[in-house]
């Protein structure tokens, strides 16, 4: 059907109107007839020569007015397209598959792309995904970086309705009823601007030296200045090369600020000073070892300087020899690589039992908490810490949830027949209801809230006190009004042991309570053959005067046949990865009452090995997969469980995992060493 040529809108409305003013002069017309028959025969004569002029004049003028309007829209079209390809601003417009169907001068000279480019944006720029665009609401930009310079795309969708698809406008395909304009703006001087504000932020540091009295007793007094002066030309030397301020605090204190903009260059290089120092030898038997931390993007100075604050206080925490960096939430470590030398004096442990007797003595009822799954650690530091509340007449909680199979025989010798109270070990829904505000709460073995038997106990007191031997990381428990964290210690039983002698001289442990906190030494120190030292052996002295019993404890500690079956069996089908590593898996039998502990003895077997260097034991159990890892002395397993979210000591750590299988978990520990092997942080 051959369509009406006709000028439409509001320009054909408005060359209508002559002819509609013919109904005005007919209207006029009639009651002049009325009044004059002459006067409005000629009126009405007027009025149709004039119906019949404009009408004559409409129709020979109609294709002169409708060229007229074609030629302006199209040089008005042409102008507009002539600005829009010559607009500074680069621009493209896109179909909704991301598809480039036209784009302008500054878009084709920036992509070095010919006009007639139609290929997906995403095949210039690999981050502006089609599903990217899809999900692009307008309002939040796209940052692409291109040729060394940064742009922000920014998108707007262009929606058409049905009818002018219908009028052969436009030809969508599939369900999007849109097109995308896409614009480019040239921030590369604002990246610039941003990053050099960056760079000359300054980092707050603090350098600690960790065994400045121990490395100065181990030389002959003469060269003892000489050693310290080495010390302080290394650490200014190092620094100062970075264009920083270094001044020294005190005798083995350092504080350093330096331009963010060498804090990349200090991590490639992994902070060398570490190891510098430890190659100082004046006659030292003992290598000199720093603790550092940094404090970066603070808001203000004195934040910074906070977060160093924090930042090396985690850094001695967890063992001192290494450098934590405090990137407001975010922390990284390097280092740590070494084994924390045993201090010989005992002057902390009486500050600490001093501290925590006075805390005792102000509170009317005590709580006790291990980690969840306590093992033998953690529930003979709790029993000692009860037989201090005992002495002090305070009334003392336990709280266990769950009692495995080797704490079973250890428990019932602290029955309500034997002479303790009936409410000693109670769960962590009982304890919610007996704990008061004003109630003190020890955490014992742990220093991970999340790991504790039950994390909302915390936040039912405002006196928290935590012992343990554990390296701390990022999450710690808060407000903590005495902390006694060392990570030299083999056991936290054996930093309870200390706390003992020197809490209350009239304090009398019974045979069975000496018998639970030399157990908890003899575990974690593998029956004394892994991290022991002087002040382990004299802890265990001091239980054996108490009362302890070894060849009672021994009973205490036997296996079921299950449990050893199922150890047995985790040692037969180990792998061994990349010819040092010992990776297995423990069976999670019904008939294993405590499968991590297996799993913990199987990791200490595989050790027995010739050539292994470390040990992985996997075990699945409630949901998750608990990670034993083992090792002797030359791999730290600590930095490898932190890389999987875990924690522990240079030479016994774990970590655990959800959301995974077995499997799973195995080629996350195999990408975790293989990383850590190519990066330097381990070697086999």
């Amino acid at each position: 059907m051959k369509r009406k040529n006709h000028p439409g809108g509001q320009l054909g409305n408005y060359m209508y109107w002559p002819m509609i003013l013919t109904v005005l002069i007919v209207v006029l017309d009639v009651p002049l007839y009325y009044f004059d028959r002459k006067a409005g025969v000629c009126v009405a004569i007027f009025g149709l020569l004039y119906f019949l002029i404009v009408t004559a004049l409409f129709m020979a003028n109609k294709s002169m007015v409708r060229n007229e309007v074609i030629n302006f829209a199209t040089q008005y079209g042409i102008v507009q397209k002539k600005l829009l390809d010559e607009f500074e601003v680069p621009y493209a417009l896109l179909d909704y598959n991301s598809k480039i169907l036209w784009m302008n001068e500054s878009f084709s000279v920036i992509t070095e792309k010919d006009k007639k480019y139609h290929k997906s944006i995403a095949t210039i720029f690999p981050s502006v995904t089609r599903e990217l665009l899809e999900k692009n609401d307008g309002k939040s930009d796209i940052q692409v970086k291109w040729h060394e310079r940064f742009y922000r795309v920014k998108v707007d969708k262009i929606y058409f309705d049905e009818s002018e698809e219908e009028n052969g406008l436009l030809n969508l395909e599939g369900d999007g009823q849109f097109l995308m304009s896409l614009y480019l703006f040239d921030e590369t001087e604002l990246h610039q601007y941003i990053q050099e504000n960056q760079e000359q932020q300054l980092v707050s540091a603090w350098v600690y030296i960790d065994n400045y009295e121990e490395a100065l007793d181990s030389i002959e007094e003469v060269k003892r200045s000489l050693l310290v002066a080495l010390v302080d030309r290394k650490v200014s030397k190092y620094f100062s090369e970075r264009d920083s301020i270094i001044k020294k605090i005190e005798k083995d204190k350092y504080y350093v600020v330096f331009k963010h903009k060498y804090l990349s260059e200090l991590e490639q290089d992994k902070f060398s000073i570490l190891e510098d120092v430890k190659t100082i030898k004046v006659g030292n038997e003992m290598a000199v070892t720093l603790s550092i931390g940094l404090g970066v993007s603070g808001s203000t100075y004195g934040q910074r300087y906070e977060y160093s604050r924090m930042a090396i206080d985690l850094a001695l925490g967890r063992g001192g020899d290494q450098v934590v960096i405090k990137d407001g939430e975010k922390v990284s470590y390097f280092g740590g690589k070494s084994r924390q030398v045993e201090k010989m004096t005992r002057v902390k442990a009486r500050v600490k039992a001093h501290a925590l007797r006075e805390i005792f003595e102000t509170r009317e009822e005590v709580f006790i908490m291990g980690h969840s799954i306590s093992d033998m650690d953690a529930f003979g530091s709790a029993i000692g810490i009860f037989c201090m509340a005992r002495v002090m007449g305070k009334k003392a909680h336990i709280v266990l949830d769950t009692v495995t199979s080797s704490l079973r025989p250890m428990k019932e010798c602290f029955t309500e027949e034997k002479g303790y109270p009936a409410d000693l070990f109670v769960s962590g829904e009982e304890a919610l209801e007996l704990v008061e505000y004003g109630s003190v709460m020890v955490v014992v073995d742990t220093n991970r809230p999340n790991y504790t038997e039950c994390p909302e106990l915390l936040k039912r007191t405002k006196t928290i006190v935590v012992f343990d031997h554990h390296r701390q990381s990022s999450e710690v428990i808060e407000g903590a009004v005495l902390s006694y964290i060392e990570t030299y210690a083999s056991s936290t039983c054996e930093m309870v042991a200390e706390v003992l002698q020197y809490f209350n001289d009239n304090i009398h442990l019974k045979p069975n309570e000496a018998d639970s906190i030399y157990a908890g030494i003899l575990i974690d120190t593998n029956n004394f053959m892994t991290k022991t030292g002087v002040r382990t052996f004299e802890a265990a002295a001091y239980l054996r005067r108490c009362g302890a019993e070894v060849t009672r404890v021994r009973k205490l500690l036997r296996d079921d046949m299950a449990a050893y079956k199922a150890r047995a069996e985790a040692v037969r089908h180990a792998e061994v990865y990349q010819g040092a590593f010992a990776i297995s898996v423990c069976p999670a039998d019904s008939r294993v009452e405590s499968p991590t502990i297996a799993g913990a003895q199987a990791a200490n077997e595989l050790l027995n090995i010739v050539g292994i260097k470390a040990s992985f034991v996997l075990t699945e159990y409630n949901g998750k997969i608990y990670i034993s890892s083992r090792s002797i002395d030359e791999i730290n397993v600590q930095l490898i469980m932190e890389r999987l979210g875990g924690g522990g000591h240079l030479n016994v750590a774990g970590a655990q995992l959800t959301d995974c299988t077995v499997n799973e978990a195995k080629w996350r520990i195999q990408k975790t060493l293989d990383q850590m092997l190519e990066e330097g942080d381990i070697e086999v």
